[in-house]
Formats: structure tokens, sequence, C-alpha cells
């Protein structure tokens, strides 16, 4: 839709703070500008005034995705996600609504991250053993339980108690921490000369807290928690073979289980599949009515 090919670009970590940089130079639109660039767009079919309205929300993007930093994905990835989200949210804005394309914007952004989430949460699960898949999921907990949650990496005792508890190799571990935990600091400086002050200052107010590393933990408990209230949508049969396949550490095979319900593999795996595809709009409706309880309650706080 818009000149996506002069949109700035995130290559991973290390070019995060020249994306920041790059994505502030876009001015932001008073109500007005942003009102006749929407009525262009969507009356004229006007690509330039599409482009207006993507750059000036790349920020917006950009601090919600530094909210899915805890999940182990690429931020360059997860930044890519939300500006698809930001290019369908400009494609249905309507402004005669009278509300800024920011607040509608904003759900398509989460939406679009979500999405790839929980693709991704599938792809780690069933894409690595099952003692890497016993980590991805218990290393924070590991870590809580000899108070080594502090960002960066592990001292070497702490990675080997780790590994022995949970059963997998030192290295594992320490490849598991920093994916999990992202290579670049949050007090990294946006330039050498450190004049323009680290990229957290450009995208929220304070750093992180020991408050603030609570409610990122306390998030991830929440979403997990929904992906097992949503396992309740299924069927037994379907519930069975959801659970032997994706969440069992030592997956059962399609042949063990075609065996076990007298059907054909294949059907075993179509089974599968439409299982994963339940609980996926499960968890995504129950993700989305708590934040709505969350905007609510910040609604009327204020």
């Amino acid at each position: 839709m818009a000149r996506t090919a002069t949109l700035p670009v995130l290559n991973g970590e290390s070019g995060l703070s020249r994306y920041l940089a790059e994505i502030r130079k876009f001015p932001m639109l008073e109500p007005q500008q942003e009102y006749m660039f929407a009525k262009r767009w969507r009356e004229h079919d006007d690509r330039d005034a599409a482009h207006h309205l993507v750059t000036s929300h790349l920020r917006l993007v950009a601090k919600i995705a530094m909210g899915y930093r805890g999940y182990g994905l690429p931020i360059s990835e997860v930044v890519s996600e939300g500006n698809v989200g930001l290019m369908q949210a400009v494609k249905r804005f309507e402004p005669e609504k009278g509300f800024r394309l920011a607040t509608y914007a904003m759900w398509w952004i989460k939406a679009s991250i979500q999405e790839y989430i929980l693709r991704s949460w599938s792809l780690v699960k069933m894409g690595t053993t099952a003692n890497q898949k016993k980590l991805f999921f218990n290393l924070r907990k590991a870590k809580s339980k000899i108070s080594a949650l502090d960002e960066g990496d592990l001292h070497p005792d702490q990675v080997k108690l780790i590994a022995k508890r949970l059963g997998v190799t030192d290295q594992d571990v320490v490849d598991m921490n920093r994916r999990l935990g992202g290579d670049a600091s949050l007090n990294a400086p946006i330039r050498d000369d450190g004049e323009a002050g680290e990229w957290q200052d450009w995208l929220v107010d304070n750093s992180p807290n020991q408050e603030a590393v609570m409610a990122e933990h306390e998030e991830f408990d929440h979403r997990r928690q929904a992906l097992n209230g949503a396992i309740g949508v299924l069927n037994p049969r379907e519930r069975r073979i959801f659970e032997a396949r994706r969440l069992a550490e030592e997956p059962m095979t399609l042949e063990d289980l075609a065996a076990e319900f007298g059907v054909s593999r294949e059907r075993v795996r179509q089974i599968e599949v439409r299982a994963f595809e339940k609980v996926q709009s499960a968890v995504k409706g129950t993700i989305a009515k708590q934040e709505a309880k969350q905007e609510a309650a910040l609604e009327a706080a204020h």
C-alpha cells in the first residue's frame, strides 16, 4: 500500500540504535494533518498520504514491540510484524469516527505481534529437543530459585546448577539465557559519544526497575495460563492428541497415536492441526479480553 521500500529497516539487535534514530526523524502529525492524510488515502488512494500515516507511527510500533522482548524472539522480526499490523490499521482506518489513528492502530499492532509469537511458540516447541523445550519454559523459574534474574550472562556456577536441575548441557543454558534476554543492553547509547542518551529514553520514561521486571514475568505467566486455559475448548480426542504432540516432554509419534485411536496417521495429523488452530484462537481471545480490561481500568483511573 504505502511506499514500504522507503521505510527504515531494522537489521537485528546491533542495528537497534540506528533504527530508533531513523524513525524519530519522521514528524508526528497534528490531528488535522492526520485527518487530511487519512481522507486522501481513503478517498483517493493517495499512497503518499498513506506513507505519512505509517511513518508517523513507527515509534508507536517500536514502543509496543519492546514490550515483547521477553519471549526470546528477534526484535527485528517483532518490529517487522508490528509494522505489518500498522499498515493494516492504516488501510482500514476511518477518520470520520473521531478517534486518533494511534488508538486504532495499537490493537492491530499488538494482534500482529501476538500472532507471530503464537506461531513461533509452536515452532520452538516442535523444532527442538524435549530438553530444549523444557529449558525454554523453565529457565526463568530456575533462575528465580537461585536469585539470578539479572540481565546478562550467568555465573559459571549458576549455569552448572541450572543445567543439572533441568537436564541440559551448560551451553544450552548459556545460549537460551542469551536468547531470552536479548543481546542489546537497555542502557546502550544511541551514539558512541553518549550525547543522544540511551535508546530506552526514546521509548519509555524510566529504565526497568524491580517492579517492571516483576510485571513482565507476571505478563508472561498470564499468557502461559491463557494457553493452558484454552485447551478446554478441545474435545477429549483433540486434547489427548494436542497434549501428546505439543505439550509432552517426549512427544508421541503420529504412528503411535494412530494405533491408539484406530485411525490413519494422516487423520491424526489433521486433528493435531485443527486442535492447534482452536487453541490458538482461544488464546488470542483470552489475551484480547485481558488487555481490554487493562485498558478499561486505565481509562477509569484517569
